[in-house]
């Protein structure tokens, strides 16, 4: 019977379970993740050689025209050391890890989530996924807040592959697309995109792509060849915050 019990818990039949339970349900870049991994164990004794933690996203490539779905690893962290979970036995491994400043912010279509993995020796490995609900940090959110006061309206947020020169310690930048609705910029601009890149908490650089409303003759071709696009790269504190929209508002002016 214990051979055959064995035999099942190899294809996951019987085998131990995995359980992650997240202390907060949202949390904002940068901040701790708390939680506790709990894992019961199956009809026959097990030795877990390592639980891991994989903080995932997703992104989209495009290739040969077509949209492609992908996954990027944001962090991953092993909390144990190899044990043996005896049969029906429950044991509970509390766990911290920190959200790095560049996560993307669970807008849009995109996503977030845990997954807690059971390494098992000669057996299907269980694992166990939660979504992560990351906010805007206030660096973030006042920047994002300043394009609404002008009138602009957040119209998509995504996570795409990164541009070469855009490439960081992640494959994807995420991109949020403004659409002016009211305001100053209203008729004279077709949108604005924002990029967030090398935030450490106090500070982000913000690449602020500005798609003019080309007008005329020439303003088919100005767009095919995206001569319509101005790209702006600026450093934003937290000191900068007070007058951001003031500047964000110049900054544009500038380029429309």
């Amino acid at each position: 019977m214990s051979f055959f019990n064995k035999a099942l818990a190899s294809v996951g039949i019987g085998a131990a379970k995995v359980d992650t339970k997240l202390a907060e349900s949202s949390f904002v870049s940068g901040e701790e993740i708390r939680g506790i991994v709990e894992i019961t164990g199956g009809s026959v004794e097990q030795q877990i050689d390592e639980i891991y933690l994989t903080l995932l996203t997703n992104y989209i490539k495009e290739s040969n025209d077509t949209k492609v779905h992908k996954q990027a690893v944001l962090e991953k962290k092993k909390i144990v050391d190899p044990f043996v979970i005896g049969v029906n036995e429950k044991k509970e491994i509390p766990f911290t890890l920190t959200l790095p400043h560049d996560t993307p912010v669970s807008m849009g279509s995109t996503k977030v989530w845990l997954q807690t993995g059971l390494d098992i020796k000669n057996a299907v490995d269980p694992s166990d996924k939660d979504v992560v609900q990351v906010k805007p940090s206030p660096l973030i959110s006042t920047i994002l807040s300043a394009a609404e006061q002008l009138g602009f309206r957040l119209r998509k947020v995504e996570c795409e592959a990164a541009p070469y020169r855009w490439k960081n310690h992640f494959p994807f930048i995420q991109e949020f697309e403004f659409v002016p609705t009211s305001g100053p910029f209203r008729g004279k601009l077709d949108e604005i995109e924002m990029i967030f890149s090398n935030n450490n908490g106090s500070s982000v650089e913000l690449i602020l792509q500005v798609d003019r409303k080309v007008r005329g003759l020439g303003s088919f071709l100005s767009e095919a060849l995206e001569m319509d696009e101005t790209f702006i790269k600026m450093r934003v504190t937290n000191q900068d915050l007070p007058g951001f929209i003031q500047q964000l508002e110049s900054t544009i002016r500038r380029n429309c």
